[in-house]
């Protein structure tokens, strides 16, 4: 049965909205996980995925209140920005999953080159000097002291091509729930509410 009554669609809002809500907090645990356990030393990386989560609980902060109470201007402007969000994480999904090997290494090569931090972070917990050749002055990985480490590059490629998959497959399923949302919010707006006065419009 099609879910097209009005307490039907509400409830199907405020339990999409639940879920952006956990994966935001999730998000920005991850962040917290990352610089607790000292994985993550850039605060570049963690900003970013501090903002992301904020991003995401503010708009399904809103959604889930304009879902509730029924707020035409709320669900607006909710409907609006998530289609704005949909359109973006579609286009990335996509570019993740078409990228090709030589343009994954461009990639990787620019990243390495201008992030330090992260440089670091790659080093230490990847057990590898450097990224094309090992350095002869420093490196923060416990195989230096051996000379025994490896370059970067190589193992960077092999994550990036997984990670870029699991990104690009994510981003789908979540950009098919934002429209599915979009959608559910359209029709929840020209709905009125059985409570309410039948010769008021909403």
């Amino acid at each position: 049965m099609v879910c097209g009554g009005f307490h039907c669609s509400k409830n199907s809002l405020c339990a999409l909205n639940l879920l952006y809500i956990m994966v935001s907090l999730l998000l920005i645990g991850i962040a917290a996980w990352g610089i607790g356990f000292g994985l993550i030393s850039s605060f570049r990386v963690v900003g970013v995925a501090v903002g992301v989560g904020i991003f995401l609980f503010l708009i399904a902060l809103v959604g889930l209140i304009g879902a509730i109470k029924h707020h035409q201007v709320l669900l607006f402007f909710y409907m609006i920005i998530l289609f704005l969000v949909f359109i973006l994480q579609f286009s990335v999904s996509c570019a993740c999953l078409a990228l090709t090997k030589d343009q994954q290494h461009n990639l990787l090569e620019v990243g390495w080159n201008h992030t330090e931090n992260a440089r670091q972070d790659v080093e230490r917990n990847l057990n590898c000097c450097g990224y094309m050749s090992v350095p002869n002055d420093t490196c923060s990985a416990s195989c230096f002291q051996t000379q025994s480490c490896k370059p970067c590059a190589p193992i960077l490629e092999e994550y990036a091509g997984e990670v870029l998959r699991y990104v690009g497959g994510i981003g789908f399923f979540f950009s098919f729930t934002e429209i599915l949302g979009v959608w559910w919010t359209y029709r929840y707006r020209n709905q009125k509410d059985p409570r309410a006065n039948p010769s008021a419009f909403l």
